[in-house]
C-alpha cells in the first residue's frame, strides 16, 4: 500500500471516528450560521429586550393621550382617637370613634395642550358613634386645568411622546447595527474556518501530487535514470508535503472548534461546512454609499437625537423662567345628609340626593400666577448651559459626519481594489495550473530536474492560496460595507427593510 493510499486510510478512520463520537452534525453555510448565532449571541438578546423596553416606553405615550378611569375607595376606615377642644372655658377633650365609607369614580381626559378634562362622582358616609349621628354625601363635578406655560412653552405631553418616539427609533438602529457586526463577526469566523479546510485541501492536492512525483523518481532511480541525490531530495519534498498536510489538518481541526464556541454548538458535535467560493462581482456606486451611511448610521441618528433632545431642554428650562400659572375650572353638584344613626342608610342617601337635586349647582374658576421677578440670573445660566451641551453636540456631528464619509470612500476602494484583485489571480491560477501541468510533463520525459518540479508545484499552491484570501477578503468587504450604510449592496436591498 502506498503513501497516499495509508494517508486516506487514516483520514477516513479519524473522521469516522469523529462522527460516530460526535452527538450531533450540523450542516452550515454563512446564513445558517448567522441565523445560529442571533439567537445565541447575548448582546443580541440585550438589545431586543432593549428594543422590546422603548416599544413599550413609546406605546405608553401614546396610552398617556388616551382616557383614564379610575375608582378610588374606602371600605371601610374606622378610627379611634382624642381631640381637643378649646373656648372660653378652657381646654377640654373628648373620645372621637368615627367610620368612614367613601367610593369616587374619575374620568379624566388629557388634552394635547398638556391640560385635562374630568368627571368625578362619588358618595360618602361618616357614621360618628359618640354622637350616633351619620353623614351622607352625593358629589359630581365637571372640571377643567390647563397649565399656561405649556399653551407657549414646555409642552410635558408632547415632549414624553416624542423623546419615546426617538427613543425607540434610536434602539431599533442599535439593535440592527449590532445584527450587522455580528453577521461580520460571524462571516469572519466562518471564511477563517473556511480557508482552513481550503488549504487543507490545497495541502492534500500537493500532497497527492508530490507522491506521484517521488513515485516517478523512484522509478527513474531504479532505471537508472536520475542520480541518487535527485531521488532522496525528492523524498524530502514528499516528507514535507506531509508534514505540511498533517499542520493544515490541525489548523482546521481548531479553527472547527473556535468556530464552534463562537456559535456555541458542543465541542463533541461534527460541523460540516458547505464550501462555496463563487461570488457576484458587485460595483458600487460611491454616492449611493455615501447617501445610505449618512442616512442610516445610528451614530448620527443618535447625535440628531440628542440634539433634538436637548433643544426640548432648553425650551423647557426657558419656560421655568417665564410667567407660568393654571387655569381652573370646575362646577359641582352636591348633596349632603346629617340624620341619626338609628335611621337607615338607604333613607338617608335617598335624602342625600333629593338634597342634590334641589340645590343649585356651584363652580369655581381660578387663574393661579407664577411669575419669575428675582433668581440672580440661576435661569438663564442653565438656558446658557443647555445651549453650551446643544453646540457640543452639533459638533460631535459634525466631526461624525466627516469621519464616516472618510470610512465609506476607503471602504468602497478597498472593496472594488479586491475584486480586481480576485479576478487577476483567477487569471494567475489558469496560467499556473497549465505551468505545473507541462512541468510535470517534462519532469516524466527528463526535460527538468527536481527542483524546478518543486518551484512550480509551490507556484502553483501560492497561486491557490492567494486567490482564496483574495475571495476572502472581497466577501469581508461587502459585509463591512453593508454592516456600515444598512444596504446590501450584492442583493441590492436595504437591510432596513429586511
Amino acid at each position: 500500500m502506498n503513501f497516499l493510499a495509508k494517508s486516506f486510510l487514516i483520514l477516513l478512520l479519524v473522521t469516522s471516528t469523529f462522527v460516530c463520537g460526535a452527538q450531533e452534525i450540523y450542516h452550515l453555510d454563512l446564513e445558517s450560521s448567522i441565523l445560529l448565532a442571533k439567537s445565541q449571541n447575548t448582546r443580541m438578546l440585550i438589545l431586543q429586550q432593549s428594543l422590546n423596553r422603548a416599544a413599550f416606553d413609546m406605546r405608553a405615550a401614546r396610552s398617556s393621550l388616551m382616557t383614564k378611569v379610575n375608582l378610588d375607595m374606602t371600605i371601610p376606615q374606622y378610627t379611634e382617637t382624642v381631640r381637643q377642644w378649646e373656648d372660653s372655658l378652657g381646654i377640654s377633650f373628648y373620645p372621637v370613634r368615627q367610620n368612614t365609607i367613601n367610593s369616587y369614580l374619575t374620568i379624566s381626559q388629557p388634552l394635547p395642550t398638556d391640560g385635562s378634562l374630568y368627571i368625578r362622582s362619588g358618595v360618602h358616609s361618616l357614621v360618628d358613634y359618640n354622637a350616633e349621628d351619620r353623614l351622607a354625601q352625593i358629589t359630581s363635578s365637571v372640571g377643567f386645568r390647563q397649565p399656561i406655560g405649556a399653551i407657549y412653552g414646555y409642552n410635558n405631553i408632547r415632549s414624553a411622546h416624542k423623546q419615546a418616539q426617538l427613543a425607540y427609533e434610536l434602539s431599533l438602529k442599535q439593535l440592527k447595527r449590532e445584527e450587522l457586526n455580528l453577521i461580520y463577526e460571524v462571516s469572519q469566523t466562518f471564511y477563517n474556518l473556511l480557508s482552513n479546510m481550503e488549504r487543507l485541501n490545497i495541502a492534500r492536492l500537493s500532497l497527492e501530487r508530490q507522491q506521484e512525483a517521488y513515485d516517478i523518481a523512484q522509478s527513474k532511480y531504479l532505471a537508472g535514470l536520475i542520480r541518487e541525490v535527485e531521488s532522496l531530495q525528492m523524498e524530502v519534498d514528499l516528507g514535507e508535503a506531509i508534514n505540511n498536510y498533517d499542520m493544515a489538518q490541525f489548523n482546521y481541526t481548531s479553527q472547527s472548534n473556535l468556530f464552534k464556541e463562537y456559535l456555541a454548538i458542543d465541542l463533541r458535535d461534527s460541523i460540516v461546512v458547505k464550501s462555496d467560493l463563487s461570488y457576484n462581482m458587485v460595483f458600487v456606486d460611491l454616492e449611493k454609499a455615501l447617501t445610505m451611511a449618512m442616512e442610516n448610521r445610528p451614530e448620527l441618528r443618535e447625535s440628531e437625537i440628542q440634539i433634538e433632545i436637548q433643544e426640548m431642554e432648553i425650551k423647557r428650562r426657558k419656560a421655568a423662567g417665564r410667567l407660568n400659572g393654571d387655569i381652573l375650572f370646575n362646577y359641582n353638584f352636591i348633596g349632603v345628609d346629617k340624620s341619626r344613626l338609628s335611621i337607615p342608610v338607604g333613607t338617608a342617601f335617598s335624602n342625600t340626593w333629593e338634597n342634590l337635586q334641589d340645590r343649585p349647582g356651584s363652580f369655581g374658576v381660578g387663574l393661579t400666577l407664577s411669575i419669575p421677578i428675582l433668581d440672580w440670573g440661576e435661569n438663564r445660566a442653565r438656558v446658557n448651559s443647555a445651549e453650551a451641551v446643544l453646540a457640543q453636540y452639533a459638533y460631535q456631528m459634525e466631526g461624525s459626519t466627516v469621519a464616516i464619509e472618510r470610512e465609506i470612500r476607503t471602504t468602497v476602494d478597498r472593496l472594488h481594489n479586491s475584486l480586481k484583485r480576485l479576478q487577476l489571480l483567477e487569471k494567475n491560477i489558469q496560467v499556473a495550473e497549465k505551468s505545473f501541468e507541462i512541468s510535470r510533463q517534462q519532469y516524466s520525459s527528463g526535460d527538468i530536474d527536481s527542483q524546478s518540479m518543486a518551484l512550480e508545484r509551490e507556484r502553483l499552491n501560492t497561486a491557490y492560496i492567494s486567490r482564496l484570501e483574495s475571495f476572502i477578503t472581497y466577501k469581508l468587504m461587502l459585509s463591512d460595507l453593508m454592516r456600515k450604510t444598512f444596504y446590501d449592496f450584492e442583493k441590492e436591498v436595504s437591510v432596513l427593510d429586511i
